[in-house]
């Protein structure tokens, strides 16, 4: 799972670099395929449940699993969620981004939008202290920060366990309270990640079918990594 973090970061990265306005989403995700194909990975999320592309590209009030399209152009100060799973030597990793296309924040709202929810999802990696940790205690850290923050958590999305396939039990909520939930033993892998709105937290799937937006319309975050749990914290995979 090291490896495919690694490789998952690494496309995540190239795909960072490249955005630019003009592109549209399905170049994206053309990109994010050749990339990984290269590494020696394959798609995690081409294919699964039938969903028909490799990555997940969600614009402004997009929430999470939008659908690549040529018709989807990107603009400058789009804020758009970037979402990858990689499949390498028989096991899953999921990770995820939000960015500015053009690389600056539009206005204060959008910076807090996007430095809450990754800073969240960094509140809840710390807040592992080994094996033994529970759900709660993950959940209760992005929470906090998300409230700080004045965000709207989108309480319909979960985290979730991953390794041996790409959604698994339990899952991991961005809210609840500390001391509750499963336990986490050391060794186990799971994706944490904050969702996050300037708006309230009710949600509906596209006319697309597979594209989950803010029903208010409010721009929307999302991070994500997967982690190990070890027997003092948690070691990120998805990094470079």
């Amino acid at each position: 799972m090291r490896e495919g973090g690694r490789m998952l970061a690494a496309v995540l990265n190239k795909l960072k670099q490249e955005m630019s306005a003009g592109m549209n989403t399905k170049e994206l995700a053309d990109m994010a395929q050749a990339e990984i194909k290269a590494l020696g990975g394959r798609p995690a999320f081409l294919g699964h449940k039938d969903f028909p592309e490799a990555l997940c590209t969600s614009i402004n009030h997009e929430i999470v699993h939008g659908l690549p399209s040529k018709k989807k152009i990107l603009k400058d100060g789009d804020v758009i969620g970037l979402d990858f799973g990689v499949f390498y030597k028989g096991l899953y990793v999921d990770s995820a981004i939000t960015e500015v296309v053009g690389g600056r924040y539009p206005n204060s709202d959008v910076k807090r939008l996007i430095e809450g929810t990754k800073e969240a999802l960094s509140a809840g990696i710390a807040a592992i202290k080994g094996g033994g940790t529970r759900v709660g205690d993950i959940s209760a850290a992005v929470q906090d920060v998300l409230n700080r923050y004045k965000l709207g958590i989108i309480r319909d999305l979960v985290g979730h366990a991953v390794g041996d396939d790409i959604h698994e039990e339990p899952n991991i909520p961005n809210y609840g309270a500390r001391g509750t939930g499963p336990v986490l033993p050391a060794g186990v892998t799971i994706a944490i990640e904050p969702m996050a709105s300037l708006g309230d937290w009710h949600i509906q799937t596209g006319a697309d079918g597979w594209t989950v937006e803010m029903v208010d319309g409010s721009l929307s975050a999302h991070f994500e990594h997967t982690v190990v749990i070890t027997d003092t914290g948690a070691e990120i995979l998805t990094l470079l």
